[in-house]
């Protein structure tokens, strides 16, 4: 098989590959959680390994622990978090229009010295919009939490993921053996090359992102709810949850957060304290956790990343959104190669033919 038939078959196969994606999407999610799990917690299987402990001891002890992880979180956090949820939902009119109400009159005083003389109308129509708005956004959240998110899926979730992470955490290595074995031969070494860049890339990237969501949802749920915020453990963990998307998180935390502090709080002390935390936070998350955990030369750009995520989530769902990082991270190790294998040939160079 020449070299170009190669190609129109490996082309063909990752053709058929997306559509059977794109077709089964609505029942891939617990497969590929499953698969997310596994490969988050291979390396401490290995580990487990290499301290004397068989695959299947290892798979079992490391499965254990994260039940009961899991287990205590849900059983200490859930309940607090739905009220403060559901909460939160029924007072987002009350709240919108008490924000409306302080902000207006700043936003006034601040346009009349500048010539501006028809705030007043608008004020009005926003405050008009957000009652017409507000209260539908309100109840739409109230029956997401009180319907228990998609009954099917969650339950797909809880029970079939658990199987799915067990099976293909105890035979990764296996798996990784026969996948290397279907390699072409004739370029087998340069694939796996970079296999292993991608393979250090998501690493890099992934697990030590989420470990920056986990540590950023105890920061701030812990230090909005010592400062006294209504629903600050709620916004502290959605903050955790949004930072796998670079910048959304921390803007959208810090709007809701200094909102609900205007509307709560009559002095500036409260105020000035939540703004200092979210200073704080970023301060934390630039220069201590994001370097650290994450590091700077995993080779995703953070508009790569968010394109990655609205692309997937566009195209496949929450299965997408799941693809997402580790398609971009795979995609922009294979552009690498490609421009480095570009600058080695003629068409850079330009030798004569």
């Amino acid at each position: 098989m020449n070299g170009q038939r190669q190609l129109r078959f490996w082309l063909l196969g990752l053709l058929l590959f997306l559509i059977a994606v794109y077709l089964l999407r609505s029942v891939l999610l617990p497969f590929v959680a499953g698969l997310a799990i596994a490969y988050f917690l291979n390396p401490v299987c290995d580990r487990l390994e290499r301290m004397g402990c068989s695959r299947t001891a290892a798979t079992v002890i490391v499965s254990i622990c994260l039940a009961v992880a899991l287990a205590v979180a849900l059983i200490l956090l859930l309940p607090v978090l739905e009220r403060q949820i559901v909460d939160f939902a029924a007072s987002l009119p009350a709240y919108a229009d008490q924000l409306i109400g302080r902000v207006l009159p700043w936003v006034q005083a601040l346009a009349g010295k500048f010539g501006f003389s028809s705030l007043s109308d608008i004020g009005a129509g926003a405050s008009g919009q957000a009652a017409s708005i507000v209260p539908w956004i309100g109840k739409a959240l109230g029956r997401v939490v009180g319907s228990g998110v998609a009954i099917a899926n969650l339950l797909s979730l809880l029970f079939i993921t658990p199987v799915v992470a067990f099976y293909m955490l105890r035979d990764w290595e296996r798996l990784v053996a026969e996948i290397d074995t279907l390699l072409p031969v004739r370029h087998a070494e340069t694939i796996r090359v970079q296999l292993r860049a991608i393979d250090r890339t998501l690493a890099g990237f992934a697990r030590g992102q989420a470990l920056v969501c986990l540590i950023l949802a105890a920061y701030y749920g812990t230090g909005l709810s010592l400062t006294g915020l209504n629903f600050g453990l709620a916004i502290g963990v959605g903050i955790g949850f949004l930072a796998f998307i670079p910048y959304v998180g921390s803007i959208l935390g810090f709007l809701a957060s200094v909102g609900l502090a205007v509307i709560q709080f009559d002095d500036w002390t409260h105020i000035g304290l939540v703004a200092a935390l979210f200073a704080l936070g970023q301060v934390l998350e630039g220069y201590v956790l994001t370097p650290r955990l994450v590091g700077g030369r995993v080779g995703l750009h953070p508009v790569w990343v968010i394109f990655s995520l609205l692309a997937g989530g566009a195209l496949f769902g929450f299965v997408g959104l799941l693809l997402a990082v580790p398609t971009a991270a795979s995609i922009g190790v294979l552009i690498r190669f490609a421009v480095e294998r570009y600058r080695e040939s003629s068409f850079f160079r330009g030798d004569p033919v």
